[in-house]
């Protein structure tokens, strides 16, 4: 039969299938299916494609049984798109050919994901199987159009029409609909629907195009049993008329990638083993290790041995058997500066072979997308790092099996390759000489500058969300599932990176500066597409500018490099820890100038790097066709790792726990505030997983964090928080972003939250403070917290203004209040009295005269309990705690009861757990007060 009808089929039953969903839907459901969350007719009078295929019956009916009519087709027309270009137009080698092919097929199940699942069913499985099958498009008609034979004139043109179209479509769709879940402007749901159902004909006609390149394309049907001789036939089947590989060397050469890959993201670390100023920062500057490789023995030296080098940096890995934290940490600082210069030394040594060196450079870019990825299963943390161990959530002796298993892998087949080509791999290729337009010095910023924005800000997939987070609600996009559009831009920018000639375009780097100032300048939703689009742009410069900086690899240009890229890392702490460093005032609230800093350097690298594009195009055909095979191999890494991710968020949303809280049935909440010294415990371990033991036995509805944004290079971009509000059900307020420059505050919330505001208070002299205004729905009731972080006891001045202003937010607020703060005074000091007397605010425990900082107070509530936990190593800090329920009756006119009651007098489901009595557990127990017990209040109903 002809192909071509089955490209027919496929058309007819997917309009089928859409159209006359929309018009069932119309017919039985219009209101309806038009009525959207905030708006419905006659605001809004086109209804959305979710709505009108998954919503009602009939509408659902029709459209489920035209899709599952679909699959057939479609299922054979990715499968004879493979045969077509591959056995029989032979446009593309049969490594892309099977890329290709995988990625119709999951794009194929993905569509499943999101038809036979509504949103109504399941809303996060819904949208994740639909943004799944949005990242598999791109691929798949990029990838169609780039295979579809150059002779078919007509096909490529509407392919590449519809492509257009629908990836112009996107941009407005997208804006059209924060405009309706953001801004709820009446009517935008409507535009949105129309730029969506435009998308269905166009992805649908994309497609339909098939029909004209299989118009001499037929399928046949053989009955093999009716043959003699069919024995050889069925040899054929095996193996040979298909071209499957007989013997292990695609294998060899993808376990070669993976191997390489794993190493790719070893150098990304970060140095903070002490809470203070200690010295040890000096071993940020390991990183100048390549330097060496200026002389030319050691360059040979390493290149020759790099996978050797490689092992010998798993030292760092290894690091984790050391308890001592500055042992550990000199140790990590060598393994990182090992693994540096190693990376170095291969960019180097390779830069001779056009193949080979972009084959490391995008080996190297695909493991910074590893690292994400790893990072996005471990809920941020690496589960290899020096501040992971066993009980903390790390796998570091797996890791360490697995780079030495890798590093012997990468010896073996290099020794291989080595005998292969005559020894021509035992010392480095002659490195391109370069252009005497080129120099050193703009080569260094740029590779220096590159570094710093990719390990600054895209080395974990929620970091540029939390670099622009706002308040509720228009809080911005959560890691999970949105992490996966990171990885996919950052994917996008790798493949970018091919094209050479846009990287050094000066139009594309305009891009690059836009997509900055969108990032530095918005927040939320807006902010992260700024940075969506500065880290493709980003990944896009990384063939270009390290093809530079290897072009003038002496010991000053490297030199240079790596200390631009420290340089950057202490100006972009710097800005918030001005306080602590001499000369600080200076970089006080500057990231613009850190940014602006990595968009000139990167600028002068790119007008650097112009006159060295052409030159380094590979003119031969061999070398074209390797460097094909390299480009597909990295494409099939790429999609792996975007499948990877979306099953891995995923994952994570269906195991996160429902958020209930814990006593709804006696309306209690228990409320605490913690200072947790950036999920470092005080031996240097990663600490969120006891963080998260300690408040789950507390059994706290609400708890406040202090010292909480992790989100830099010295903490590590780690955004611990996520895992203990998956794993115990909390809503998530991260704070003022880390762009505002503060050491951070951060809210666990049982209680859904109905509108925050981030605070920056008054700091004209120290460090900035930080406070998270909110309004939670407590059992129906809106009741207000704060949660706040004052500055340093140096600064009276700033303390004075900061508690002034948490006090007017207190007493002008109408609603239920309680504070949860770190104030800096003693208790009955003047800053007491302005907090809770200028507040309307009462203090918990007025008679506790051995507090120090931190406090709590509250307003129109029933205060129930009230008790000191130790912190168990975990910090420096106590863990103070509250319990309370809602009060009846005239909440204005309602005064607290200051008498006490013993633990007998309350409900057993009233008090605190019993397990914190005398030794405690996990070094947690009761303390202080009177007894080393919780202190327990009569109602004052």
């Amino acid at each position: 039969m002809p192909a071509r009808l089955i490209a027919v089929a496929h058309t007819i039953f997917a309009y089928a299938a859409f159209f006359l969903a929309l018009g069932f839907g119309c017919t039985f459901s219009y209101y309806k299916i038009v009525q959207n969350e905030h708006y419905g007719y006659p605001e809004e009078w086109i209804p959305s494609v979710s709505a009108t295929t998954g919503d009602r019956y009939p509408a659902r009916a029709v459209f489920q049984i035209f899709i599952a009519l679909t699959s057939g087709p479609r299922f054979a027309l990715v499968f004879l798109w493979y045969l077509f270009t591959t056995k029989s137009a032979r446009t593309s080698s049969t490594a892309f050919g099977k890329f290709l092919l995988a990625v119709g097929l999951i794009r194929t199940v993905s569509c499943g994901g999101w038809v036979y699942i509504t949103s109504s069913d399941d809303h996060d499985t819904h949208d994740i199987a639909m943004i799944l099958y949005l990242l598999c498009t791109l691929p798949w008609q990029l990838g169609v159009w780039k295979t579809t034979p150059k002779s078919n004139v007509t096909s490529r043109k509407w392919r590449k029409l519809f492509t257009l179209l629908f990836f112009g479509t996107l941009p407005p769709m997208i804006y059209y609909f924060i405009g309706h879940k953001v801004h709820r402007i009446p009517g935008a749901y409507t535009k949105y629907a129309f730029f969506e159902w435009s998308l269905i004909i166009y992805d649908v006609a994309f497609d339909a195009v098939s029909a004209l390149d299989f118009q001499k394309f037929e399928l046949t049907v053989r009955d093999l049993s009716s043959y003699h001789g069919h024995e050889d036939l069925d040899e054929d089947k095996r193996g040979d008329r298909l071209d499957i590989p007989k013997s292990p060397k695609a294998w060899a050469k993808l376990q070669g990638y993976i191997a390489e890959i794993y190493f790719g993201m070893k150098p990304w670390y970060f140095p903070l083993f002490n809470m203070g100023i200690s010295g040890y920062e000096v071993l940020l500057l390991v990183t100048i290790s390549p330097f060496l490789l200026g002389n030319r023995s050691i360059q040979t030296n390493v290149y020759k041995n790099r996978f050797l080098f490689h092992m010998i940096s798993l030292a760092g890995i290894a690091s984790y058997l050391i308890e001592t934290p500055s042992i550990r940490l000199i140790i990590t600082a060598f393994g990182v500066s090992v693994s540096v210069m190693t990376w170095t030394a291969t960019f180097i040594g390779s830069s001779g072979d056009p193949v080979k060196f972009e084959r490391n450079i995008l080996i190297w870019g695909t493991g910074l997308l590893f690292f994400n990825l790893v990072k996005l299963a471990w809920a941020t943390e690496s589960p290899i790092w020096p501040t992971m161990k066993a009980s903390t959530g790390g796998w570091n002796g797996t890791g360490l099996l697995l780079g030495i298993a890798a590093a012997i892998s990468c010896m073996i087949t290099n020794k291989k390759d080595e005998k292969f080509q005559g020894g021509s791999l035992s010392s480095p290729l002659l490195k391109s000489a370069p252009s005497k337009n080129t120099s050193w010095l703009y080569a260094a910023l740029g590779f220096g500058s590159l570094l710093f924005a990719l390990h600054s800000m895209f080395t974990d997939s929620s970091l540029i969300m939390r670099w622009t987070v706002a308040g509720y609600p228009n809080y911005g996009p959560s890691p999970v599932p949105w992490g996966v559009i990171t990885i996919f831009f950052l994917s996008v920018g790798l493949v970018l990176s091919f094209n050479q000639e846009l990287a050094a375009n000066g139009f594309w780097y305009g891009f690059g500066c836009l997509s900055c100032l969108i990032f530095y300048g918005c927040s939320g939703w807006l902010g992260y597409i700024g940075g969506l689009l500065l880290g493709m742009y980003s990944m896009s410069l990384l063939i270009l500018m390290t093809r530079a900086i290897t072009m003038h690899a002496s010991q000053k240009s490297l030199l240079t490099a790596y200390m631009v890229y420290n340089f950057l890392c202490l100006a972009h702490v710097w800005v918030v820890a001005y306080e602590f460093v001499p000369g600080g005032v200076y970089a006080r609230e500057r990231t613009n100038w850190v940014l602006f800093s990595t968009m000139l350097f990167l600028g002068l690298g790119v007008y650097n790097a112009r006159s060295i594009v052409r030159p380094q195009r590979p003119e031969k055909q061999m070398h074209r066709n390797l460097l094909q095979e390299v480009r597909s191999h990295i494409g099939i890494f790429l999609g792996t790792i975007l499948a990877c991710s979306s099953i891995i968020s995923f994952g994570r949303i269906i195991t996160s726990h429902g958020i209930v809280p814990y006593h709804p049935e006696q309306k209690l909440f228990t409320a605490g505030i913690w200072t947790i010294h950036f999920a470092l415990d005080n031996d240097m371990w990663a600490s969120e997983r006891r963080m998260r033991d300690a408040i789950r036995d507390l059994e706290l509805d609400v708890v406040g964090f202090l010292e909480s944004d992790t989100m830099r290079i010295i903490m590590g971009n780690r955004d611990w928080a996520q895992y203990i509000a998956e794993d115990l059900g909390y809503y998530i307020d991260y704070g003022p972003a880390t762009m505002k420059h503060t050491w951070g505050c951060l809210m666990l919330s049982k209680f859904p939250i109905k509108k925050s505001e981030h605070h920056l208070l008054p700091s004209p002299v120290g460090e900035l403070a930080c406070a998270i205004h909110a309004t939670l729905d407590v059992y129906g009731q809106d009741v207000d917290f704060i949660v706040s972080h004052n500055g340093q006891e140096e600064n009276p001045l700033d303390r004075q203004q900061q508690t002034t202003e948490l006090a007017r937010i207190m007493r002008e607020s109408q609603n239920p209040f309680v504070f949860l703060g770190y104030v800096v005074t003693k208790p009955l000091q003047p800053l007491y009295h302005t907090l809770f007397d200028d507040g309307r605010m009462h203090d918990i425990e007025p008679s506790d005269d051995d507090r120090w900082c931190e406090y709590i107070g509250y307003r129109m509530l029933d205060r129930v309990g009230y008790a000191r936990v130790t912190h168990g190593g975990i910090t420096d800090t106590e863990i103070q705690t509250g319990k309370f329920r809602l009060e009846s009756g005239d909440l204005q006119q309602w005064r607290p009861s200051y008498s006490k009651v013993g633990e007998t007098e309350i409900a057993p489901e009233l008090r605190y757990p019993e397990v914190f009595k005398n030794e405690g557990i996990r070094n947690h127990r009761f303390h202080v007060l009177p007894n080393n017990e919780p202190i327990y209040y009569k109602s004052s109903h």
